[in-house]
Order: C-alpha cells, then sequence, then structure tokens
C-alpha cells in the first residue's frame, strides 16, 4: 500500500511525464531485492557461518513464479506489436494483470497452505508462540490500520517533493523509483539481514522473495487499473541495458539458490551487480 500510494500519488501530479515510474520502482525493487538484499544476507551469513543452507523446493517455488511475473511485466512489453513499446494495449494490460494476480495468488497458497512445510526449518515449525487475546488481537488490528494510514498520507505528502529535488540535483527520474524501492523495502531488508546474522537463511530468503512477489505482484495490477480507468499513460517495458542486467540477476540468483546452500562467493557476485546496477543509473 505504500509502494503504490507513492506512485499513484506521483502519477497523478506528473500526468504523463510519470508513466515510467511505476516500472522503474518495480524494477528497482526486484533489483534491490535480488541482488542487494539477498546478496547482503548471504554475504553476512557466510562471513559468520561459512556456510549456510535451506529448503531448496519453497526457494524454487518463489523464483520460478517471480521469473514468470517479472518477464510478462518488465520484458514482454518491448516485443508486442499491438501498440508500439514499451506499452501494453488496454487489453493485454488488463489481461497481464489478471494472470499476475493469479499467479501471486496461487504462490500465497502454495507458501501458506498446501505446501508450508517447503518454507519452514524445523527449528520454525519446532517455534512456540503464545496466541494473544482477542482484546490484544483487535487492538493491534486497529493500530496496523492507523499507523499504516499514517504512513501513507506521509507518503502522499513527501511524493511530490521528491521528483522535484531528484530533478533539481540533475539527477536520473528512475533515480525517485530507486529511492521509493528503498523506503519500502527498509523494514524487509533490516529483518532479512538479522535472520541471516542468526543462521535463518530460510526465513531470511522467504522475506526477501516474498517482497519481491509482493511488490511486482500487486503493484503492477494496481497502477494497471488505475491506467485504465484513469487513461494515464503506463510504460512497463525496461530498456535494453536495464533487461541485459535483470537476465543476468535472475540467471545469477536461480544458480546461487539452486544447491541448497550458500557461501560467501555468491554474496560478493550478487552484490557487485547491484553495485553495477546502482552505477548506471548514476552513469548510464
Amino acid at each position: 500500500m505504500i509502494e503504490v500510494s507513492l506512485i499513484v500519488s506521483l502519477m497523478f501530479a506528473g500526468g504523463k511525464d510519470t508513466s515510467v515510474l511505476a516500472r522503474d520502482t518495480v524494477f528497482a525493487a526486484v533489483m534491490i531485492i535480488l541482488n542487494g538484499m539477498i546478496g547482503l544476507s548471504i554475504f553476512s551469513g557466510g562471513i559468520r557461518f561459512r556456510e549456510q543452507k535451506f529448503i531448496q523446493q519453497g526457494i524454487s517455488a518463489a523464483l520460478i513464479t517471480l521469473v514468470t511475473i517479472s518477464v510478462l511485466t518488465l520484458i514482454l512489453p518491448n516485443f508486442t506489436v499491438s501498440v508500439a513499446g514499451p506499452f501494453y494495449n488496454k487489453q493485454q494490460l488488463l489481461f497481464v494483470a489478471v494472470v499476475t494476480l493469479i499467479l501471486y495468488a496461487t504462490f500465497i497458497l502454495v507458501q501458506n497452505v498446501r505446501h508450508r512445510d517447503h518454507f519452514l526449518t524445523k527449528a520454525d515449525e519446532e517455534e512456540i508462540t503464545e496466541l494473544p487475546s482477542k482484546k490484544i488481537a483487535w487492538m493491534s488490528v486497529f493500530l496496523l490500520v492507523l499507523c499504516l494510514g499514517a504512513v501513507v498520507f506521509l507518503a502522499e505528502s513527501l511524493a511530490p517533493g521528491l521528483e522535484s529535488w531528484v530533478r533539481s540535483i540533475g539527477a536520473p527520474v528512475s533515480l525517485v523509483g530507486v529511492m521509493i524501492a528503498l523506503i519500502v523495502l527498509l523494514p524487509e531488508g533490516l529483518s532479512a539481514y538479522n535472520a541471516a546474522r542468526k543462521n535463518q537463511l530460510q526465513k531470511s530468503l522467504n522475506l526477501s522473495l516474498g517482497s519481491a512477489l509482493a511488490s511486482i505482484g500487486l503493484t503492477i495490477p494496481t497502477v494497471s487499473l488505475v491506467s485504465l480507468f484513469t487513461g494515464l499513460p503506463l510504460s512497463l517495458g525496461i530498456g535494453a541495458s536495464s533487461t541485459v542486467l535483470f537476465l543476468l540477476s535472475l540467471f545469477v540468483i536461480i544458480l546461487s539458490l539452486s544447491t541448497g546452500k550458500t557461501t560467501i562467493l555468491q554474496g560478493v557476485v550478487l552484490l557487485l551487480i547491484f553495485a553495477i546496477y546502482i552505477f548506471t543509473i548514476i552513469f548510464p
């Protein structure tokens, strides 16, 4: 909700000039998670414990879903012929939004119901938590909604000034997407890092890949509907250099998480790809 509120606020404020904002933010979120967040977690865990393990079935399921959604939303729009890329026409945009929601919903079903054991280690399953009372539970729900509303309100107030500041310093507009993604992903990033430092790489990867799937799996359908109902243009396809880096990131993360074990090597490679991504934004 925070990410979507920022994007939609900037779309309404900037009109046609912000047609690439959703794409840049989602792309930035995925690159930050795949390379920065996971890379830092693997590197820090590898330094402390030399080698860490995770359940491969669950991580593979997350990666399969993420790769499919990412290619459909960020790469395929460049190659469709109904309208000139990087845009989908209205029918294509609606269809891809529905497909993305189905893929994300199916993953949530698999992760939380049908194959929950693929995402939990024995230590996670044995962890005992006390159920809160109904009063505490409802109070927590109320406070969660209240705080979320406050954050969304502040985010919408911040959004126009953020874009103006980036333009004033002469930085590329795509940097706005990176900054929004960093703000949104900060809590998950800290949690993933702390989990890896406690030798809980499974939990760290669950947090990271879950954040990536939520970001792209919910943001793209939402902004697609906003675009369809308001007529605001929505550019989804990423550029050639971004596509190369994106495919490299997907290829490396799949190989890095294909054995059920990680060392500092995978962490270093992912962090360097992330550094290249940031460098090419500033010096395209």
